[in-house]
């Protein structure tokens, strides 16, 4: 997404642009969210700060947290510098830098949508946010009135009546539920990507299979090895997600990233759900979209390539089957990727500090989906150098 976004929005300003990537635009991380534009996604995920939390990550009792052992000795120092960060006296600023995106988020996809088309791919009714207990909710009630005073988040209160009235699928009576009112669904978040960057090309973009680790600061520029052969252009944007750091590494930049994996199953027949329903206590999101419901986990700590270990997988399976029907699914094994994600929870947006022509865009943690087209525009008014629509200070990578 963020690459595709990047590569649309210079294009879109009368640029000649390449877009370089192993596999077609939308086959990664992209493609298996839960298809939410999260408008209401306005402060970041904090490392817990109450003690119970983190002891029932260690110890494994939860499904929304998972880590492999093995990757905990080079997961210990980001790990530490992300509970700095998420401390209340620094998290303010973050959030508050976070929020400068995310509340143009609807409208920079909005542009991108009608310019692509994906209008049918797109609900804009927003999703659940269900409880199964009502002292968790009036909880979450409570910190959704703040949202709302603070940032302006619409929501609305749904008691287990009207929750199960809205959504007649559940065969289980639940608290209730928040209901975000300015989120939008995707019914396919592959495809809307796709849409992007075949709109890209109509307006005259080349797309190519090629290879980031060959990219080379050359005269007047960068170059890359595609399978047409080297390209060559002024500028270059690292958009490589969780692949970033790799890619930032080779050419001398330790940034602070680390990844949160994440799976997905969908599952066809049944009544389903009329939207996006994200289990509060469980952690886990059902979304309806074009292949089935698909079920998502929440994060996995471990090293980038490790194999797949879908245990939050089979707890949240078990979890949503209390809630609704799932028959059989639809693939055979679970899908697996990568979040890319930085120790301060914001991503990284601008130019690569010692080399003129380079740039970053990369580290949206949960977010990438998003924020795509925000921080694309954004990117593209940096390259251009004309004034951006946002201030792009935070999201340097001269903060680290």
């Amino acid at each position: 997404m963020l690459g595709t976004c990047t590569a649309l929005q210079l294009v879109l300003r009368g640029h000649s642009v390449a877009l370089i990537d192993r596999r077609a635009p939308g086959g990664e991380t992209s493609y298996g969210n839960a298809g939410i534009i999260q408008r209401e996604a306005v402060e970041p995920y904090a490392f817990p700060r109450d003690g119970r939390a983190v002891l029932k990550v260690a110890f494994k009792r939860g499904m929304d947290v998972d880590y492999h052992v093995g990757a905990l000795p080079s997961l210990m120092s980001p790990l530490a510098r992300y509970w700095h960060a998420s401390a209340p006296s620094r998290y303010r600023d973050i959030a508050r830098d976070h929020c400068r995106l995310i509340e143009h988020c609807l409208t920079e996809h909005q542009a991108l949508i009608a310019e692509s088309g994906a209008d049918a791919l797109v609900r804009k009714d927003g999703y659940r946010l269900a409880f199964r207990s009502h002292a968790v909710m009036d909880s979450m009630a409570a910190r959704a009135l703040v949202l709302q005073e603070r940032y302006g988040i619409r929501y609305s209160l749904l008691d287990g009546d009207a929750l199960a009235h809205a959504e007649p699928g559940l065969h289980r009576r639940l608290a209730g539920a928040v209901h975000w009112e300015d989120p939008w669904s995707v019914s396919d978040p592959g495809a809307l990507v796709q849409h992007y960057a075949d709109r890209f090309i109509a307006l005259g973009g080349h797309l190519a299979e090629g290879d980031a680790a060959t990219l080379t600061a050359v005269a007047g520029g960068w170059s890359v090895q595609s399978q047409a052969g080297p390209l060559t252009a002024r500028h270059a944007v690292i958009a490589l997600g969780p692949w970033a750091q790799a890619a930032s590494c080779a050419l001398g930049y330790k940034l602070p990233l680390f990844v949160k994996r994440g799976y997905h199953r969908h599952y066809r027949g049944g009544p389903g759900l009329q939207l996006p329903l994200l289990d509060a206590e469980s952690g886990f999101v059902m979304a309806p979209m074009a292949d089935g419901v698909r079920v998502t986990t929440g994060a996995e700590f471990a090293r980038i390539g490790a194999p797949a270990t879908p245990v939050q997988l089979a707890k949240v399976e078990r979890a949503a089957r209390e809630l609704i029907d799932l028959p059989q699914p639809v693939e055979t094994q679970p899908w697996l990727g990568n979040r890319p994600c930085t120790v301060d929870m914001k991503p990284v947006i601008g130019p690569a500090p010692r080399h003129p022509g380079l740039w970053f865009n990369f580290g949206h943690a949960h977010q990438g989906f998003t924020l795509g087209p925000a921080s694309g525009r954004l990117m593209a008014e940096m390259i251009e150098g004309t004034t951006p629509f946002v201030d792009p200070a935070p999201y340097s990578a001269l903060r680290f």
